[in-house]
Formats: structure tokens, C-alpha cells, sequence
């Protein structure tokens, strides 16, 4: 459980500042993310997309590499590479060994552990009656971020779309509409760092707490075997949850997932290789999946 006591950091910490830092960046790369989705078969040019970010070349080369970790022309290819099927052949056996590992439910992201608990059917059916949901506005390297906690782990993690706090909170709000709600950045900010700077330190597992059907608590857990770095369609996400004609209900699955980043439905495509939608914009799933393949490259 997280342990609500706990001392928080200082919020004007070092990586507090790099994460600010991040998602200022990810605000001036959006739109070129965008743009390069419906452009990148024509290989734009270093030039072309430094222009679509009103930067020069240089200055455009040294943003993108410092917040995504590859340079502008491998990111590129990566997205060419996500294209193609062999992307999911290959992440195939990597898929196979975590899920011979026998996680049971439990996955990692990068170096930290990520459980998840569902809520039961009477506690599905109280939506949240006789809880406390604390919840915070923070940075981080997708955008600015909302994270909702309670005492059994993180309820949800959604992103601020054109700064709209107030709808962000409103649909991450669907389904505990009967909880107490407490703005409560401080303790929030703990958990921010456990999330996007899991190497330092931090070695308790992070735990989530969820609200769904069998079906979808059944998906979302399988969608935490699936490591950075690797795809998974949504053919092949039907057939390791035991229901490989619920190829749509899966996809809704993913959809209806509240705890973006950590619950990873941005690693779930369709099956001919294409990304797919994302609830938090397509954007912002290249973003993570690009990020994903420059640290594991390493």
C-alpha cells in the first residue's frame, strides 16, 4: 500500500526541475510528433522538420535528442520500423519469456515493479464510497500530468491535454464519483518520481488500484508483461488473455485504461504494424514507445 505518512520530497527538487524541463519540451515537439505520423514515409529532411518546429536545424536536433533520446533521422526510421509487422515479430519471443516468467500480474518498468490491484464487485459497485482520492497536477517527460492516489495504489495517471485540468480530473473521476477528493501535490510528487525516475532508489514495488470488469482487469494485466521496448497487437493481446475473437473488446480494454504509462496500453498496435489510436493522443504514444526503444537500445 502506499503509505499516505510517508515524507514527501521537496517539490523544488533537481528532478522535479529536469521533469518540468521534459515536459516543456514535449509541449514545443507535439505538434511536430503530429505531423511526422502523417509525413515520415516521405523521409522529411532535417531541415523540414526543424522548420515545422520554427527552430534552426541545430538548435532543432539538440531539443529532440535531449527529450526523446534518439536524433530526429533515427527517430524516423524507428517510426518506419513501427510500421512494418516484423516490429511484432520480433517483440514475439521477447513477449514468450515474460509471460513463461509467470509474473502473475505483476510487471516491471524499467526497474520497478508494478502490481495491480482491482477493486472488488461490492467496491466496484460503492464507486468509491468511503474513499479518499488524493490527487496532484505535475510535469513530466509526456506533458503535464494528472496522478490520482488512494490508499491502494494509484488510481489513475492521465495527461492535461491543452492544459484542461478541470476535464482531466472530471474523466478520471468516472467510476469514484463517491470518494472524498483531496488536491494533494506534496504526496503525489513521490509517487511522480517512483513513476519516471524509477532508478533512484526507489525499490518497493508501485502499486495500482483499478476499477474494471473481469475482462479488462484480465487484459490490463496482461498488458503489464508486455517490457519496454516491445509490441504487442491487439490479435496477439486476445490471444494470451484466453479470448482470441474478443479482438474489439480488447481494444476497448485498452481504451477504458486509467493508469496511462503504467497500465502500457501505447504498446499495443494493430496487427498489420500500424499504432493505432490512443486516448492521450498519438503523440504522445509515439512519444513513449520512442523513449522506450532509445533506453532499451542501451
Amino acid at each position: 500500500m502506499i503509505n499516505a505518512e510517508t515524507s514527501m520530497p521537496d517539490l523544488d527538487t533537481p528532478q522535479v526541475a529536469a521533469f518540468d524541463q521534459l515536459s516543456r519540451d514535449y509541449q514545443r515537439m507535439e505538434s511536430v510528433l503530429d505531423w511526422l505520423v502523417e509525413h515520415f514515409d516521405s523521409q522529411p529532411s532535417l531541415e523540414e522538420i526543424a522548420a515545422r518546429a520554427g527552430l534552426t536545424p541545430f538548435h532543432f536536433q539538440r531539443l529532440f535528442s535531449r527529450w526523446v533520446g534518439l536524433s530526429p533521422k533515427k527517430f524516423v526510421q524507428f517510426l518506419s520500423l513501427q510500421r512494418a509487422k516484423g516490429s511484432l515479430d520480433a517483440s514475439r519471443s521477447v513477449l514468450d519469456a515474460a509471460w513463461d516468467a509467470g509474473l502473475s500480474g505483476a510487471g516491471r518498468l524499467h526497474d520497478l515493479f508494478v502490481q495491480l490491484d482491482a477493486a472488488s464487485p461490492g467496491e466496484y459497485k460503492r464507486r468509491g464510497k468511503n474513499m479518499v482520492v488524493r490527487y496532484g497536477y505535475h510535469p513530466s517527460p509526456f506533458g503535464e500530468c494528472l496522478l490520482l492516489a488512494t490508499d491502494r495504489g494509484i488510481c489513475g495517471l492521465a495527461f492535461t491535454n491543452g492544459g484542461d485540468r478541470k476535464r482531466a480530473l472530471r474523466a478520471s473521476l468516472v467510476g469514484w464519483e463517491n470518494a472524498l477528493l483531496k488536491e494533494d501535490p506534496a504526496r503525489c510528487a513521490a509517487l511522480m518520481e517512483a513513476i519516471f525516475n524509477p532508478g533512484a532508489g526507489h525499490t518497493e514495488p508501485l502499486k495500482l488500484f483499478v476499477r474494471g470488469t473481469r475482462f479488462q482487469v484480465k487484459v490490463w494485466e496482461a498488458l503489464l508483461r508486455v517490457p519496454p521496448g516491445a509490441l504487442i497487437s491487439y490479435t496477439e493481446l486476445a490471444l494470451r488473455v484466453g479470448r482470441p475473437k474478443a479482438v474489439r473488446a480488447v481494444a476497448n480494454a485498452n481504451a477504458v485504461n486509467a493508469v496511462s504509462y503504467l497500465i502500457p496500453c501505447h504498446r499495443a498496435i494493430r496487427k498489420a504494424g500500424l499504432l493505432g489510436g490512443y486516448r492521450w493522443g498519438l503523440p504522445r504514444k509515439l512519444a513513449m514507445l520512442s523513449r522506450e526503444a532509445a533506453q532499451t537500445a542501451h
